[in-house]
């Protein structure tokens, strides 16, 4: 009798809502067991209800997930945090919290899972953002955590590819989250226009879902990107592409 293969386990940071909702729903539709790590319960998956900011939380994960599973084939950090503000207008403890979700909670959780995925020849995608190489106005901390953490990526891939673990970073550009839509409705003015005047800077001509990004990170994560390493891959609409009019 053939032997069963064991299930896939992934572990989603972030998943109530918006993109690691979808990415946690797009792999639990394939068949893997998913876990989450939030401070309150995501709409699907197994949630480990914490907050990422606490300084053991990493720790409290790592323990969590190889007590319920005992394995982790796919690691995802999209748990993150804009704080909007210039230099002068940031505090210190502003930019410790972008620094602290942005980026050294994903070193943190790869550094603590790394065992588990090394045995399973797993896979870790973080996600990035178009603010890594370009920056919005008073983003200074989100916009250098993100680069910081593309930085991450391609050093994990380095140092792991021989371990048979594979790293990538997804990059979004505008996605119709719940949070960027409440963004939209809470401006004064015309947001009938601003919401068009978003559509326009995208050469496809809208914005984009949160299920397309799952999309991406399912496939980085599975054997089909089996050559996908150190990658930093943005879906954006064509956004970063187009030129501003002279």
């Amino acid at each position: 009798m053939t032997q069963q293969a064991p299930q896939k386990v992934a572990l989603v940071t972030g998943a109530s809502s918006g993109i690691g909702e979808a990415i946690a729903r797009r792999f639990d539709a394939q068949g893997y067991r998913v876990l989450t790590v939030q401070r309150r319960p995501a709409p699907v998956g197994e949630t480990i209800a914490l907050s990422l900011l606490e300084p053991d939380a990493p720790d409290r994960v790592s323990a969590e997930v190889l007590a319920r599973t005992g394995r982790l084939d796919v690691l995802v950090n999209n748990a993150g945090v804009m704080l909007e503000g210039t230099v002068q207008e940031s505090s210190l403890e502003d930019w410790e919290t972008q620094m602290r979700l942005n980026l050294t909670v994903p070193f943190a959780l790869s550094r603590g899972l790394m065992p588990l995925l090394h045995t399973s020849q797993g896979s870790i995608v973080n996600i990035s953002s178009v603010e890594a190489s370009a920056s919005n106005p008073r983003h200074p901390a989100y916009c250098a955590s993100k680069a910081g953490l593309n930085g991450l990526t391609r050093a994990i891939a380095v140092d792991e590819g021989p371990k048979g673990v594979r790293c990538n970073a997804v990059a979004p550009g505008w996605i119709d989250t719940p949070l960027n839509l409440d963004f939209i409705q809470s401006l004064t003015g015309d947001t009938q226009a601003f919401a068009q005047g978003l559509q326009d800077i995208h050469p496809v001509g809208r914005t984009g879902r949160p299920e397309e990004v799952a999309s991406l990170v399912y496939w980085l994560a599975s054997e089909e990107a089996g050559f996908t390493t150190g990658q930093i891959m943005t879906v954006d609409g064509g956004r970063t592409a187009k030129l501003s009019l002279p």
